[in-house]
């Protein structure tokens, strides 16, 4: 523990130093923590990926990840035994050597305003990637595949349950 105090020491100096320029100072802040005298951290697209997905999926209102085709692939992924949900379901991601850009498709609660659910989708997508990689996040994009009304599987199930002979 005594070579990781003196590292964050030295770190902290120089994540200080550029102060003049207040735009770039989280540039360099995640650069040093990416690529140090040390070495380098390389993080894969699928582990921002699942980072993303799972901080989509705390929002409330956002009711699944994914376009059509993704959902009718995740529900029958999951009916397999022994599968694990695909928490990247509905995200693409580009990550390059210190920023990332991330898209999400998604499936919104009915009644949600779009705009709130997009921004707070952003604000905590944005925290809970730049805080576990430091990596900085460039652009969020939320795209709203369909809208769930819960009603309609109910009405569906309805109008078939009534037995045709008594």
């Amino acid at each position: 523990m005594t070579t990781t105090s003196p590292s964050a020491h030295q770190q902290s100096g120089k994540g200080a130093a550029p102060t003049t320029a207040p735009e770039s100072s989280n540039a360099p802040e995640s650069s040093n923590a990416l690529v140090t005298k040390q070495g380098r951290t390389s993080i894969a697209d699928s582990v921002v990926a699942k980072i993303a997905g799972i901080a989509t999926r705390d929002v409330a209102g956002v009711h699944s990840l994914g376009g059509g085709a993704a959902r009718a692939v995740g529900a029958i992924r999951e009916r397999i035994p022994g599968s694990r949900t695909n928490h990247s379901q509905g995200v693409l991601v580009e990550v390059g050597e210190r920023q990332a850009a991330i898209d999400v498709e998604l499936v919104a609660d009915f009644g949600v305003s779009i705009v709130d659910l997009a921004e707070g989708i952003r604000r905590n997508v944005i925290s809970s990637v730049e805080r576990m990689t430091g990596l900085q996040v460039t652009e969020v994009n939320v795209a709203i595949a369909d809208i769930f009304l819960p009603n309609q599987d109910d009405e569906d199930t309805d109008e078939q349950q009534p037995p045709r002979v008594q």
